[in-house]
C-alpha cells in the first residue's frame, strides 16, 4: 500500500517529522511529492517535471478539521486528506535537485503547521512508470479526522469557515475545477459542489 518512513518518523512535532524525512528522502535518486487536493491548483513550487499519477490504498476524503489554513479554532473549516483504503488520482512533481530543500521547507510551513499529517514516502503509478513521492496522509484515528458529516454540517461549513488561505467552500470548488481540468471525476467532490450550488453558495 505505501512504503512507510521509518516508525520514528511518526511524531508530532513537526521539526523532528522534517529531519527524520529528510534522512530518508537523501536516499532517493530524485524527490518527488504527490498531490491530490490544493497542490493541483496551487502547487507553489516550479516542479522540474509533473506527471498525472495513481495512489493505491489510500483515497482523498474531506473530513480533516483546519483550525488555521481553511478555518479557526472558533469556527473550524475542512481540508481534504488521504484515508487508509481505495485509490486516488492526482499528480506527482519532482522538485529541482537545486532547490529541493528550500522548497521542501515552504512546502512543510504550509502542509505541517501542526504536524497532524503523518508524511509517507508512497509508490506512486505514472505512464512512465513507478515513482515514490512523499504524500501527507492521515490516520483515521487521528482527532482531526472526523466522521462523514451530514449535509446540513457541511453547508454550515462551506458558509462559514474561513482561515489564512481562505474558504473551506473556495477549497472545494477549486479542488474540483482542477480534478476536471485533468479528466479526474471524484463523484463525492462533485456532489458537494452539486450541494453548495442548490444553497446558492457558488
Amino acid at each position: 500500500m505505501s512504503t512507510p518512513l521509518p516508525p520514528e518518523l511518526i511524531v508530532r512535532d513537526p521539526a523532528e517529522q522534517l529531519t527524520l524525512l529528510r534522512r530518508r528522502w537523501q536516499r532517493e535518486p530524485q524527490w518527488w511529492v504527490f498531490g491530490y487536493a490544493s497542490l493541483l491548483w496551487r502547487p507553489e513550487f516550479e516542479a522540474a517535471e509533473h506527471r498525472p499519477a495513481l495512489l493505491r490504498g489510500w483515497h482523498r476524503a474531506l473530513r480533516m478539521r483546519s483550525r488555521v489554513n481553511r478555518g479557526t479554532p472558533e469556527e473550524p473549516g475542512l481540508v481534504f486528506a488521504l484515508l487508509p483504503g481505495g485509490a486516488c488520482h492526482g499528480a506527482v512533481y519532482r522538485l529541482h535537485p537545486e532547490r529541493a530543500e528550500a522548497e521542501l521547507q515552504r512546502l512543510w510551513a504550509r502542509e505541517m503547521p501542526t504536524g497532524v499529517y503523518d508524511a509517507r514516502l508512497v509508490p506512486c503509478r505514472t505512464a512512465q512508470g513507478k515513482v515514490l513521492a512523499l504524500a501527507f496522509t492521515l490516520a483515521r484515528t487521528s482527532s482531526a479526522c472526523l466522521p462523514r458529516l451530514a449535509d446540513a454540517e457541511m453547508l454550515h461549513i462551506l458558509r462559514h469557515a474561513r482561515g489564512r488561505y481562505g474558504t473551506t467552500l473556495e477549497y472545494l470548488a477549486e479542488t474540483g475545477a482542477a480534478l476536471r481540468a485533468r479528466g479526474v471525476r471524484d463523484r463525492e467532490i462533485e456532489r458537494l459542489v452539486a450541494l453548495a450550488r442548490h444553497h446558492g453558495l457558488l
